[in-house]
């Protein structure tokens, strides 16, 4: 953090709008990106120092920035993501070139599936070193192009502040997403004399054409089985009161969610079904395949939504809602189009209260007749039954980052979620690994909230080296770790479809995880029966600092239903 630079830092103009910050009269490019990152109301960096990037590590001291260490830069992009998901500000990671950068990569491919804010920095090589395989030399822009919203190669000291503005208006404008910034060693090294700092502008919210919501509010009005279908677009976009405030408008809308779209309707709201999808809640698929309107907020029609595609909604037309015009039609045609930022545009359509009681009466009765049992056979820990009961003794301040596999189903399946920011998951890119280090960003950027990371035996493995994190900066994130000695979502589909033959799913030779923990420093216990669970479950929530609670469950339990691929979602399997 670096020392005080002499010079008055203008204030930003109060009513948001673009203004250019003055910074100290002479000053090193590192010193420079400081000050346009703290222009752009960042707080919180995480990253992992090296030699290209070690100017602006040195700049860091003293610059009111808090710098975390990860212990591996996948865990700082992960990091960075779960702090953009849990706070709603764009997330910011820093490693130097080479392989400190494309360690970076998955988190980045991690946040542009699921269309998370983020800024990556990279540190390359000097300008006249770049093109000729220089040491820990990586062309970063070729190499993430795919995955990025945008590039930038900064090649000029003075072009510092604008690209930083640019960088964080792109990430956090329109259909959010991440942003790669390349440095070279010497730009950051370069000493500028009367620098501006710019502060991009806020994006202005439009809403859909007045014609189209006109057309949609009337084909509502005639619908008698509509559906909303909520995606995660809704909570990237801050429209969650404004669908809330449209469904009480309609007087009550049956509502499904996308694994992203969780807890942008209450789960315990009543007119919520629970997830769609090939591991959604069998009343949500059946409410889905016996709709006449689906209204899409913010979704994207995915594969592992919808099933096999020409069969998903057949009766159903389609009002589909997005800030991204690529995706309306993409995928399933939509009858209306209403292309625009989801909260006006949800603020402007007012059908009037629908006449649907039968349809509410009957997604009621869906609701109460495929309602989830609890009380499975066996003296053993039923994971859906600790992770309902978990969520509920939480309470509303309850964030869940989740790794990847059939835990996270059950998360999905059996949790409760107040907001979306509650349920931050790897969805577009299944990334293993993603929860610790998305539950430490999530814990740093919402320290009153009980932050609970659920992992497996496999996920775990993959970032476990952030425990050092979590004993370094005391991060009093809580760790379930379900463990069926098995990479179980493998395992599961290699019973059902691969004829049993289990290939390299066998993780019998774990290492005693709760000894592991404490290792790091972390409080640590283990459990595996049914009894044990009430008393596990309120040692976790009192907790004060890091902990972790190692669940040894059946090796044998799937997650249900399912729906197998290329399937339509009214060929659920319930258990075999």
């Amino acid at each position: 953090m670096t020392p005080n630079m002499p010079g008055d830092m203008a204030e930003r103009s109060t009513d948001g709008s673009a203004a250019d910050t003055v910074a100290p009269a002479t000053i090193s490019g590192a010193q420079l990106l400081v000050e346009a990152l703290k222009a752009q109301d960042v707080d919180t960096i995480f990253g992992y120092p090296g030699g290209a990037i070690m100017p602006v590590y040195d700049a860091l001291p003293g610059s009111g920035l808090t710098h975390i260490l990860t212990r591996h830069e996948q865990g700082a992009a992960l990091a960075a993501n779960g702090y953009a998901r849990a706070v709603g500000k764009v997330g910011v990671c820093l490693a130097t070139s080479g392989p400190g950068a494309t360690n970076l990569v998955t988190g980045i491919g991690d946040a542009f599936m699921d269309s998370v804010p983020m800024v990556a920095i990279t540190g390359q090589v000097t300008t006249r070193a770049m093109g000729t395989d220089a040491f820990q030399e990586v062309d970063m822009f070729g190499l993430t192009l795919p995955i990025v919203k945008h590039s930038f190669i900064i090649r000029r000291a003075e072009d510092i502040p604008r690209v930083i503005a640019e960088a964080f208006d792109i990430a956090r404008s329109g259909r959010p997403g991440p942003v790669l910034v390349d440095l070279p060693k010497d730009v950051c090294v370069n000493k500028i004399e009367h620098p501006v700092l710019s502060i991009a502008s806020g994006q202005k919210l439009m809403s859909a054409p007045a014609a189209q919501i006109d057309e949609a509010e009337e084909m509502m009005r005639n619908a008698r089985k509509p559906l909303l279908y909520v995606g995660g677009g809704v909570g990237m976009a801050g429209a969650v009161d404004a669908l809330k405030a449209f469904a009480k408008r309609a007087g009550g809308l049956p509502a499904v969610a996308t694994l992203k779209g969780l807890g942008a309707i209450p789960t315990d709201d009543p007119d919520f079904i629970g997830m769609l999808g090939m591991h959604g809640l069998k009343a949500a698929n059946i409410a889905v395949q016996e709709c006449d309107l689906l209204i899409a907020c913010g979704a994207r029609f995915d594969d592992r939504v919808t099933g096999k595609l020409d069969t998903f909604a057949p009766h159903a037309k389609v009002v589909h809602m997005d800030i991204d015009p690529a995706e309306i039609g993409k995928l399933r045609h939509a009858d209306i189009s209403l292309a625009g930022h989801l909260a006006p545009t949800l603020d402007a359509l007012d059908p009037g209260v629908l006449q649907i009681d039968d349809w509410k009466n009957h997604v009621a009765e869906l609701k109460t007749a495929h309602a989830w049992d609890y009380d499975a056979p066996g003296d053993g820990v039923y994971a859906p039954a600790l992770l309902h009961e978990m969520s509920k003794k939480a309470g509303e301040k309850l964030t869940i980052s989740c790794d990847v596999g059939q835990h996270q189903m059950w998360v999905a399946q059996h949790c409760h979620f107040q907001r979306p920011e509650a349920h931050l998951s790897s969805g577009g890119f299944g990334t293993m690994g993603f929860g610790i280090p998305a539950g430490i960003g999530a814990k740093i950027g919402a320290p009153d909230d009980t932050v609970i990371t659920v992992t497996g035996d496999g996920s775990i493995m993959m970032n476990i080296q952030e425990l050092a994190t979590l004993n370094r900066y005391k991060i009093p994130l809580k760790i379930v770790l379900l463990d069926n000695q098995a990479l179980g979502m493998v395992r599961q589909w290699q019973e059902l479809f691969f004829d049993g033959n289990y290939s390299e799913v066998d993780l019998s030779d774990n290492p005693d995880f709760a000894a592991l923990a404490r290792a790091f420093g972390i409080e640590a216990f283990s459990i595996e029966a049914r009894s044990e669970v009430p008393d596990a479950i309120d040692r976790l929530l009192a907790a004060e600092g890091p902990i972790l609670m190692h669940v040894k469950i059946n090796p044998k339990e799937n997650v249900w239903p399912l729906v197998p691929p290329g399937k339509s979602n009214n060929d659920m399997m319930e258990g075999v």
